[in-house]
Order: structure tokens, then sequence, then C-alpha cells
């Protein structure tokens, strides 16, 4: 079998993983959260603050400004369904989401939220 076909048949079989995630600047503290149905985008999100496309213009300023280097992406929490929870994911994700916002305050000095 071809190897590229093999890895991308993986790739779609592989079920993703629903979280919520911080994007945290280690220079000033500060914290961007967000929350996402498939935890494998996160490369994503660092590749559009590499880019300079990030839709947060707060958090892509200082990232330009201060460089890779100086934040860290962490899955803070991936979303558990049971088996008979009919929640859909993404309501059960928003959920997530509002839990951590409240824990963590990113808003003002303390955040990009």
């Amino acid at each position: 079998m071809d190897y590229k076909k093999e890895i991308k048949r993986q790739f779609k079989e592989s079920k993703s993983v629903a979280g919520v995630y911080q994007i945290k600047n280690t220079q000033n503290q500060k914290v961007f959260l967000g929350s996402t149905l498939n935890l494998k985008t996160l490369n994503g999100k660092t590749f559009q603050l590499e880019m300079g496309s990030y839709p947060n213009k707060a958090l892509q300023k200082e990232w330009t400004e201060f460089g890779k280097e100086a934040f860290v992406v962490e899955v803070l929490e991936e979303l558990k369904q049971k088996e008979d929870d009919y929640t859909a994911p993404a309501d059960a994700l928003k959920k997530l989401e509002e839990k951590w916002l409240d824990k963590l305050q990113p808003y003002g000095d303390r955040g990009y939220n």
C-alpha cells in the first residue's frame, strides 16, 4: 500500500479530541483561553500567530513583540463525554470553556480574552 495513502487513512480514522487550551505569555503571565473540537489543530493556531494572522489582535501584537519563545501552548482539559450523554459536543465544549474562563478570568491586564 502507498505510504502517503496509509497515513491519510489513519488520520481520517483517528478520533478527534475536543478541549480547552491556553496560550500563555511567560513574560507578563497574560493568557488567551480558547477551545476547539479538535486539539490537533493547535499547531495551526501557532502557525497563524507566526504568520501574523491570528484573529485576536492583542495576542498577535504581543506574540510579534515578545516572540514565540515567550509563549507556551497548553491543553487545560480534554472534553470527556459519557456514552449516555447526548449533549452536542459543541455545547459541552462551550460549557467547559466557560468553566475555565470563570476560573482563570483572562480579561484586561490578566489576559487576551
